[in-house]
C-alpha cells in the first residue's frame, strides 16, 4: 500500500505510550511542583533556590514552546510554512495587555483612569475597541477570537486560491509586517512604538509578587502540557492522518475525496489560536507588549525553533524552543553582539547536518529509523 493510502487508512493510535506518559508526568512534576517549591519554599541563600528571574524566564520560554508546538502542527504535519505567526502571538498579547492597562486604574503617572499614553495624547475617551477592555472574561474571549478570526479569513482566501509553498510564506510575512506598521501608529490606540507596559494587577491581585510569578509560570506549563496532549490526539486521529497526507501529496488527497481546504483551514486557525493564548500568557510575565513582537523576525524564529527541535514530532519543537531561547538568554548576556550570528549559524547547521532536528539525532543514536 502506498504511503498516502497508509496515512488515510491507519487505525487511530493510542495517545501516548508508557514512556510518553512518563515524560509528561516528569515534566508536570518539575514544572508544577518543582518550580513553586524551589522558588517559594527554599530560602534565597540556598544553592537550590530558584530565583524570581529564573521563574519569569521559564514562563517566557514556555510561552515560546506553545508557539513552537503550533508551528509544528501546520508546518511539520501539514506542510504549511507560516512566517506570520508572530502576529497571532502579538494579538493575543495585546488583548491581555488592554485588560492589564485598565487594571492600572488611577495608579499611573498622571493619576487618571485612562492609560498614561492616552492622557499624554490628550484623548478624552476610550476608542471603540477598548469598550470591553475592563472585563477579564471579554478580553480572554478576544484572545481566542481575534487571532482565530483573522487566521480564518486570511486562510479561507489563501487556501481557496491554492496559494502554497514559498508564496504563502511570503504573504504571511507581508501580513505581519503590515500589522506591525499599523500598530506603530499612535492613533490606533495601542500605545504606538512603546506599546503597553507598567502593569500593576490582574484580577485585582498584584503582578509583581513571587506568588503571582509562580502561578503564571505554572499556568503556562499546564496550558503547554494540555495543548501537547491535544496535539498528540489530533495527529494520531484520522484527521491528523489526512493532514499528513496533504503534506505529502495534496493532489492525491483531493482525488481520494477529501477537501484539503477544510483541513488546512481548521488546523491553521487552531494554530493561530494557540499562539494567541501563548501571547496572553506571555504579557503579564514579561511586563510589556509592543509592535516588535509581531516583527517578521519573530515569525522566522518560530520556524527556527521547530526546525532545530525536529518537525513532525511535537516534542522536538518544544525542545527546540527551550534550547534556542535558553541559548539566546545566555548569549545575549555573555556575547550580545554575536547572538544573531549564532542563530543564523545554528539554523544553517541544522539544515545541512540535522535535517530532522534534535529529535532526529536522538532517534539515530537509539538506532531507530
Amino acid at each position: 500500500m502506498s504511503g498516502l493510502g497508509m496515512a488515510l487508512s491507519s487505525p487511530r493510535g493510542v495517545l501516548l505510550g508508557p514512556r510518553g506518559w512518563a515524560g509528561v508526568l516528569a515534566a508536570s512534576v518539575v514544572l508544577l511542583v518543582g518550580v513553586p517549591v524551589f522558588n517559594l519554599a527554599v530560602p534565597e541563600g540556598s544553592a537550590f533556590h530558584l530565583s524570581d528571574y529564573a521563574v519569569s524566564l521559564t514562563g517566557k520560554i514556555l510561552c515560546y514552546a506553545i508557539c513552537a508546538l503550533a508551528m509544528d502542527l501546520i508546518w511539520g504535519y501539514t506542510g504549511i510554512l507560516s512566517l506570520g505567526h508572530g502576529l497571532f502571538f502579538a494579538l493575543g498579547g495585546y488583548a491581555m495587555g488592554m485588560y492589564l492597562m485598565r487594571q492600572i486604574g488611577s495608579d499611573g503617572q498622571y493619576r487618571l483612569p485612562m492609560p498614561d499614553f492616552m492622557v499624554f495624547l490628550d484623548w478624552k475617551a476610550f476608542p471603540w475597541h477598548w469598550a470591553l477592555s475592563d472585563s477579564f472574561v471579554a478580553q480572554m474571549l478576544l484572545v481566542v477570537l481575534v487571532p482565530g478570526l483573522l487566521a480564518f479569513v486570511f486562510g479561507f482566501f489563501a487556501f481557496r486560491s491554492r496559494i502554497k509553498g514559498v508564496y504563502f510564506s511570503i504573504i504571511t510575512q507581508a501580513m505581519t509586517f503590515a500589522a506591525m506598521l499599523l500598530f506603530f501608529r499612535n492613533e490606533t490606540g495601542f500605545g504606538g512604538n512603546n506599546g503597553f507596559t507598567d502593569f500593576k494587577r490582574i484580577l485585582g491581585v498584584p503582578i509583581a509578587t513571587p506568588g503571582m510569578r509562580v502561578f503564571l509560570c505554572c499556568l503556562t506549563a499546564a496550558v503547554l502540557i494540555a495543548l501537547f496532549l491535544l496535539s498528540r490526539a489530533i495527529v494520531n486521529s484520522k484527521y491528523g492522518h489526512v493532514l499528513q497526507a496533504i503534506r505529502d501529496a495534496e493532489s492525491r488527497v483531493m482525488f481520494s475525496g477529501y477537501d484539503p481546504v477544510a483541513y488546512k483551514l481548521s488546523i491553521w486557525t487552531l494554530s493561530a489560536v494557540m499562539c494567541g493564548v501563548a501571547g496572553a500568557l506571555y504579557v503579564p510575565q514579561v511586563g510589556i507588549i509592543n509592535p516588535g513582537e509581531m516583527s517578521p523576525a519573530a515569525g522566522i524564529e518560530m520556524a527556527v525553533w521547530a526546525a532545530v527541535g525536529g518537525r513532525a514530532t511535537l516534542v522536538g519543537p518544544i525542545v527546540g524552543a527551550l534550547f534556542v531561547n535558553g541559548a539566546k538568554s545566555w548569549f545575549t548576556v555573555a556575547f550580545p553582539e554575536f547572538w544573531l550570528f549564532f542563530l543564523g549559524a545554528l539554523f544553517i547547521a541544522v539544515t545541512l547536518f540535522l535535517p530532522d532536528g534534535l529529535a532526529g539525532l536522538l532517534k539515530r543514536r537509539k538506532g531507530q529509523p
